[in-house]
Formats: structure tokens, sequence, C-alpha cells
């Protein structure tokens, strides 16, 4: 079976339009309205639990993209961006949070904006006071997980517009064993379709099965 068959990144770049919004209708729609040219509210902060979709949210954006999980001092940042966006900013060290408030004002000052996420409102942040005061003086959303219906749904709607036909009993056949996040199941819709389109077969429970436990035999594979 070929690597490419149980590479779990989705084959389509993060977009709002493929978000899967569920209870997060409100939230989405507040988001667009700020991307908007008209809008100039220099600020805006999503948080959450895992698996919310902030970072699909935040990479969909069109800004300079920055994950303070793997880059805690913002080194990699993009200086010259008038448009960014932080990801995880409760991870940023003492360097990455004077870099994050240096960049909030330089944006602020030049009609820029800052999008930024964390697992807890700026309130609860344990970062210097002046970068947490900024982070709560914009637009602050709350997005929360799918449930298992909504999650259902979704991988409904994804199958559908990918021409496939699941059964109820196969979409909870996967929602039971693949991961539980939205990125991870639409990621293996995407190598369960490639991988009935490759061998010409079915959409079946044997083939789910096929693909699952290929899966979690990858990582022991040369």
């Amino acid at each position: 079976m070929r690597q490419l068959i149980l590479d779990l990144i989705p084959d389509l770049p993060p977009t709002l339009e493929n978000f899967s919004a569920g209870s997060n209708a409100d939230a989405l729609t507040a988001l667009a309205a700020w991307l908007s040219a008209e809008n100039r509210e220099p600020c805006l902060f999503l948080w959450g639990e895992s698996g919310a979709g902030k970072t699909h949210l935040l990479q969909a954006c069109g800004a300079a993209y920055a994950d303070a999980a793997s880059d805690l001092a913002l080194a990699t940042i993009d200086t010259d961006a008038a448009f960014i966006a932080v990801d995880n900013v409760e991870a940023l060290d003492g360097d990455g949070q004077i870099a994050l408030f240096n960049h909030f004002n330089r944006l602020r000052a030049a009609g820029g904006r800052l999008i930024a996420a964390a697992a807890v409102p700026p309130l609860q942040l344990k970062l210097r006071e002046d970068l947490r005061t900024r982070l709560g003086s914009g637009l602050i959303f709350r997005l929360r997980p799918l449930s298992d219906m909504e999650k259902v749904a979704a991988l409904e709607a994804q199958a559908t517009q990918r021409g496939m036909h699941l059964s109820p009993e196969a979409l909870n056949y996967v929602l039971a064993r693949a991961p539980r996040d939205m990125r991870s199941l639409s990621a293996f819709l995407a190598a369960l379709d490639r991988y009935s389109l490759e061998h010409k077969r079915p959409l079946t429970l044997p083939l789910l099965r096929e693909l699952l436990q290929a899966r979690q035999l990858a990582p022991q594979e040369n």
C-alpha cells in the first residue's frame, strides 16, 4: 500500500468555506465580517479546546501564520507582514511574548491586523499583563468542537462533494475508530476516496477496516 494513501494530511488547504462550523456558525460569520476590507478592528481572538478548529481558521485567513507551540519566540514570523496569525499563544516564551507585544503595536499603528488563538480566553492566559490586555481588547469568540452528530453530518457533506456514498454504518465505524478531530477525519475520508479509486473497490466496511489497519501499522513500516 502506497505511503500516499496513509498520509493523513488533508488534500485541500483550509478555507472558510470548507470549515465544518457546527455550533460555531456565529463565530465563522463574525470572522468573515472581520476579514472584510471595511473592518477596522485590529485584533480577533479565538479560543477553545483542541479539535475545535482554531488552527483551520487561522490558516484559512491568508495571514502570515506562526504556531507558538513550535516557535516559542516567534523567530520565524514575517516581521513586515500586515496581517499576522499566531496559534497557541499560551505557549509563548518570554522573548515570544515581547515579540507579539511589539507586533501588535506595530500592526495597530499601521492599520494592520492580528488574529490569535489559544485554549483559554485572554483573561486566563498566563502571559505578561500588557500582552494579555491587548489580546483581550478586540473581538473574542469561543469555538466548540463538533458533536458526534455534527461530525457525521460534516463527513456526509464531504463525501457527497467527492461523489462518495457511505452508509450510516460506515460513517459511524469511521467515527468510532479514526482520530476524532475533524482535520484527521477529513484526511481519512480523502485517503479512503483515493484508495477506493486506485484499487477499483467499492466503499465497504472491509475496505474501511483495511485502510484503518494499515494506518495503525504505518509507523512500523520502513
